[in-house]
């Protein structure tokens, strides 16, 4: 197994440990360090170790040669679950600012951008991720940190500056919005050779 492929399947195993955290009763306290509690920290670390790995399988694979179908398949999901797990759980604990009409949005983009990809690689295209998806995949991380680690304590100092966090997860809608269109424009001819 590559040593890629061995990141990625770190990633898959850190997802379940995400959410069991979030479950244990003892991890439940309340810490002085940006007001979280200990289940939230772990659980906001292990986010921050897994999308590391997603960086560095990628690198890994592209750099020693380690693209496998293996790899193709698997990191594209594992990208996805680690994404929507921090999602979900910020919805649940900040369901006024990570709405569920945006976690549709970028729910509904991930499976559109997939399908179409299935309908490619069925006629044998191969559709190479856009600058605009790459901004997505970004800002989409960059929000979630932020949201993690309860803004940085930026809104402890100040209430207002709950804007900063707040901007920067609706940019990423944006270009999750922005990226899906561009996506189905761009892919039109092969969506419509499928009807």
């Amino acid at each position: 197994m590559t040593t890629a492929n061995k990141l990625t399947l770190l990633r898959v195993f850190m997802i379940p440990l995400m959410v069991i955290v979030l479950y244990l009763e003892p991890l439940k306290v309340q810490t002085e360090f940006l007001n979280m509690t200990w289940s939230t920290i772990i659980f906001s670390v292990l986010f921050v170790l897994a999308s590391l790995t997603d960086f560095l399988d990628g690198y890994i694979a592209r750099k020693y040669n380690q693209i496998t179908t293996f790899g193709k398949f698997l990191d594209p999901i594992a990208d996805k679950v680690l994404v929507f797990t921090a999602l979900l759980h910020l919805m649940m604990v900040m369901p006024n600012r990570v709405p569920l009409w945006t976690v549709m949005i970028i729910l509904v983009r991930e499976f559109m951008v997939t399908g179409v990809r299935l309908l490619a690689v069925e006629k044998g295209t191969v559709i190479a991720a856009s600058k605009w998806g790459k901004y997505k995949t970004a800002s989409t991380m960059v929000a979630i940190i932020i949201l993690l680690f309860n803004d940085f304590g930026l809104t402890s100092l100040n209430a207002n500056l709950v804007w900063i966090g707040n901007i920067v997860y609706y940019i990423a809608v944006f270009f999750t919005i922005y990226s899906g269109w561009d996506y189905l424009y761009k892919n039109r001819q092969v969506i419509l050779e499928s009807v």
